[in-house]
C-alpha cells in the first residue's frame, strides 16, 4: 500500500500561487492514477485534477481548469499541484490520492474511488 502525504498549503493572498506536493512512499506514483481533491468546511469532497499512472493526459475540475496544473516527477516519486490566481473559494483542505486498479472510463478519474488516501493540507485564500 502506498502511503501519501501532502506538503505545501498555507495562507496566500487573493492572486497568488501555492504548489501543493504529494510524496508517496511503499510504491512508485508511475504505477498509480494521482488525483488531487478538495473539501472546504461544510461542503462535500470536490474533484481538482488527477492524471494517469502513463502520464501525458490530466483532468481537471471546471473550477479550476486553466489555473491548476497537476505533474508528476517519477524520481522523486512526488506529484505536485500547482495553484495559481487563487481566489478565496479554493480555501480548503487539499487530499492526494492514488489508485493502482486500471481505469477503464474517464470519468472515473473524477469519481473514484480512490484506494490511498493522504491527511491533507489546508490552504487558506485570503481576500
Amino acid at each position: 500500500q502506498v502511503q501519501l502525504v501532502e506538503s505545501g498549503g498555507g495562507l496566500v493572498q487573493a492572486g497568488g500561487s501555492l504548489r501543493l506536493s504529494c510524496a508517496a512512499s511503499g510504491g512508485t506514483v508511475s504505477s498509480y492514477a494521482m488525483a488531487w481533491f478538495r473539501q472546504a468546511p461544510g461542503k462535500e469532497r470536490e474533484f481538482v485534477a488527477a492524471m494517469p499512472w502513463t502520464g501525458g493526459l490530466t483532468y481537471y475540475g471546471d473550477s479550476v481548469r486553466g489555473r491548476f496544473t497537476i505533474s508528476r516527477d517519477n524520481a522523486k516519486n512526488t506529484v505536485y499541484l500547482q495553484m495559481n490566481s487563487l481566489r478565496s473559494e479554493d480555501t480548503a483542505v487539499y487530499y492526494c490520492a492514488a489508485r493502482k486498479r486500471t481505469i477503464y472510463n474517464s470519468n472515473t478519474y473524477k469519481t473514484g474511488p480512490y484506494d490511498n488516501w493522504g491527511q491533507g493540507t489546508q490552504v487558506t485564500v485570503s481576500s
